[in-house]
Protein backbone atom coordinates (compact mmCIF):
# COMPACT_ATOMS: atom_id res chain seq x y z
CA UNK A 1 0.00 0.00 0.00
CA UNK A 2 1.77 3.61 -0.91
CA UNK A 3 0.90 6.78 0.58
CA UNK A 4 -1.71 7.49 -2.05
CA UNK A 5 -3.76 4.62 -0.41
CA UNK A 6 -3.29 5.29 2.81
CA UNK A 7 -6.55 6.17 4.80
CA UNK A 8 -6.54 9.87 5.81
CA UNK A 9 -5.41 10.65 8.96
CA UNK A 10 -8.48 11.40 11.29
CA UNK A 11 -8.45 14.84 12.86
CA UNK A 12 -8.23 14.66 16.66
CA UNK A 13 -7.76 18.38 16.88
CA UNK A 14 -11.24 19.23 17.74
CA UNK A 15 -11.05 17.54 20.96
CA UNK A 16 -8.43 20.07 21.89
CA UNK A 17 -10.80 22.87 24.10
CA UNK A 18 -10.04 26.76 24.07
CA UNK A 19 -10.80 28.47 27.88
CA UNK A 20 -13.23 30.72 26.38
CA UNK A 21 -15.16 27.13 25.49
CA UNK A 22 -14.95 24.74 28.23
CA UNK A 23 -18.27 25.15 29.81
CA UNK A 24 -20.28 24.97 26.51
CA UNK A 25 -18.09 21.81 25.17
CA UNK A 26 -18.17 19.96 28.67
CA UNK A 27 -21.91 20.18 29.06
CA UNK A 28 -22.14 19.03 25.36
CA UNK A 29 -20.55 15.59 26.32
CA UNK A 30 -22.10 11.93 26.99
CA UNK A 31 -22.63 11.85 31.00
CA UNK A 32 -21.29 10.98 32.94
CA UNK A 33 -17.83 13.05 32.77
CA UNK A 34 -14.93 11.79 34.24
CA UNK A 35 -12.01 14.24 34.76
CA UNK A 36 -7.79 13.96 35.56
CA UNK A 37 -5.23 15.75 35.37
CA UNK A 38 -1.15 15.62 34.89
CA UNK A 39 1.63 16.55 32.55
CA UNK A 40 1.73 13.73 30.45
CA UNK A 41 5.49 14.77 29.33
CA UNK A 42 6.04 11.51 27.62
CA UNK A 43 3.15 8.82 26.88
CA UNK A 44 3.63 5.80 28.83
CA UNK A 45 1.65 2.44 29.35
CA UNK A 46 1.18 4.07 32.87
CA UNK A 47 -0.51 6.76 31.37
CA UNK A 48 -2.74 5.24 28.51
CA UNK A 49 -3.61 2.42 31.47
CA UNK A 50 -4.90 4.90 33.71
CA UNK A 51 -6.72 7.02 30.79
CA UNK A 52 -8.42 3.95 29.69
CA UNK A 53 -9.49 2.98 33.01
CA UNK A 54 -10.42 6.75 33.97
CA UNK A 55 -12.95 6.82 30.74
CA UNK A 56 -14.55 3.55 31.87
CA UNK A 57 -15.59 5.79 34.96
CA UNK A 58 -18.05 6.98 32.31
CA UNK A 59 -19.24 7.73 28.69
CA UNK A 60 -16.50 10.94 28.47
CA UNK A 61 -13.03 11.71 29.61
CA UNK A 62 -11.89 15.89 29.65
CA UNK A 63 -7.86 15.26 30.92
CA UNK A 64 -6.27 18.51 32.32
CA UNK A 65 -3.19 19.52 30.82
CA UNK A 66 -0.39 21.28 32.83
CA UNK A 67 0.75 23.68 30.81
CA UNK A 68 4.69 24.45 30.02
CA UNK A 69 4.85 27.21 33.09
CA UNK A 70 2.52 24.85 34.96
CA UNK A 71 4.55 21.50 34.85
CA UNK A 72 8.07 23.66 35.24
CA UNK A 73 6.79 24.79 38.60
CA UNK A 74 6.08 20.79 39.65
CA UNK A 75 9.65 20.37 40.35
CA UNK A 76 10.36 18.11 37.86
CA UNK A 77 13.50 19.68 36.40
CA UNK A 78 14.73 22.32 34.92
CA UNK A 79 14.40 20.43 31.49
CA UNK A 80 11.14 19.52 31.74
CA UNK A 81 8.71 19.18 29.96
CA UNK A 82 10.32 17.71 27.44
CA UNK A 83 7.18 17.99 24.92
CA UNK A 84 5.18 21.22 24.49
CA UNK A 85 1.92 21.56 25.79
CA UNK A 86 0.45 21.54 22.42
CA UNK A 87 2.47 18.68 21.53
CA UNK A 88 1.59 16.98 24.76
CA UNK A 89 -1.91 18.14 23.97
CA UNK A 90 -1.82 16.34 20.62
CA UNK A 91 -0.94 13.03 21.82
CA UNK A 92 -3.49 13.28 24.48
CA UNK A 93 -6.00 14.17 21.87
CA UNK A 94 -5.19 11.63 19.54
CA UNK A 95 -6.61 8.93 22.25
CA UNK A 96 -9.58 7.32 21.89
CA UNK A 97 -10.15 7.00 25.35
CA UNK A 98 -10.02 11.45 25.67
CA UNK A 99 -12.90 13.07 25.10
CA UNK A 100 -11.43 16.44 25.44
CA UNK A 101 -7.91 18.61 26.24
CA UNK A 102 -7.89 21.38 28.34
CA UNK A 103 -4.36 23.55 29.18
CA UNK A 104 -4.35 24.86 32.67
CA UNK A 105 -1.99 27.36 33.86
CA UNK A 106 -2.06 26.97 37.90
CA UNK A 107 -0.24 24.35 40.04
CA UNK A 108 -3.45 21.90 40.62
CA UNK A 109 -6.69 21.80 38.78
CA UNK A 110 -9.24 23.23 41.16
CA UNK A 111 -10.49 26.38 38.96
CA UNK A 112 -10.68 24.32 35.70
CA UNK A 113 -12.63 21.68 38.02
CA UNK A 114 -15.06 24.33 39.14
CA UNK A 115 -15.95 25.03 35.37
CA UNK A 116 -15.77 21.26 33.83
CA UNK A 117 -18.03 20.09 37.03
CA UNK A 118 -17.41 16.19 36.35
CA UNK A 119 -19.26 13.79 37.94
CA UNK A 120 -16.12 11.85 38.56
CA UNK A 121 -12.40 12.69 39.31
CA UNK A 122 -9.56 10.25 39.09
CA UNK A 123 -6.07 10.17 39.41
CA UNK A 124 -2.77 7.72 39.56
CA UNK A 125 -2.94 5.51 42.53
CA UNK A 126 0.80 7.12 43.65
CA UNK A 127 -1.82 9.83 44.90
CA UNK A 128 -3.55 10.12 48.15
CA UNK A 129 -6.93 10.99 46.52
CA UNK A 130 -8.80 11.52 49.80
CA UNK A 131 -5.90 14.39 50.96
CA UNK A 132 -6.98 16.40 47.29
CA UNK A 133 -8.15 19.56 47.21
CA UNK A 134 -9.88 17.94 44.07
CA UNK A 135 -11.75 15.09 45.49
CA UNK A 136 -13.20 17.88 48.17
CA UNK A 137 -14.16 20.08 45.54
CA UNK A 138 -16.14 17.32 43.07
CA UNK A 139 -17.77 16.01 45.91
CA UNK A 140 -19.27 19.23 46.79
CA UNK A 141 -21.66 18.78 44.30
CA UNK A 142 -22.61 15.36 44.07
CA UNK A 143 -19.38 13.46 42.28
CA UNK A 144 -16.50 11.37 43.69
CA UNK A 145 -13.04 10.58 43.11
CA UNK A 146 -10.95 7.67 42.75
CA UNK A 147 -7.62 6.45 42.91
CA UNK A 148 -6.72 4.46 39.53
CA UNK A 149 -4.36 1.51 40.35
CA UNK A 150 -0.63 2.57 39.63
CA UNK A 151 1.37 0.79 36.75
CA UNK A 152 4.56 0.05 39.01
CA UNK A 153 7.71 0.85 36.86
CA UNK A 154 6.58 3.08 34.57
CA UNK A 155 7.09 6.93 34.38
CA UNK A 156 8.71 9.81 32.58
CA UNK A 157 10.94 10.10 34.58
CA UNK A 158 12.74 6.69 34.65
CA UNK A 159 12.15 7.30 31.34
CA UNK A 160 14.45 9.98 30.84
CA UNK A 161 16.96 8.43 33.56
CA UNK A 162 16.97 5.50 31.28
CA UNK A 163 17.21 7.70 27.93
CA UNK A 164 20.16 9.29 29.37
CA UNK A 165 21.72 6.32 30.29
Amino acid sequence: MGLDDAQPMSDFTHKLCPPDEIEQRTAALPQPVVFTNGVFDLLHRGHVTCLAQARALGASLVVGLNSDASARGLGKGPERPLNTQLDRACVLAALESVSLVIVFDEATPVELLKRVRPQWYAKGGDYDIEALAETALVRSWGGDARALPFVDGQSTTTLVQRIRG
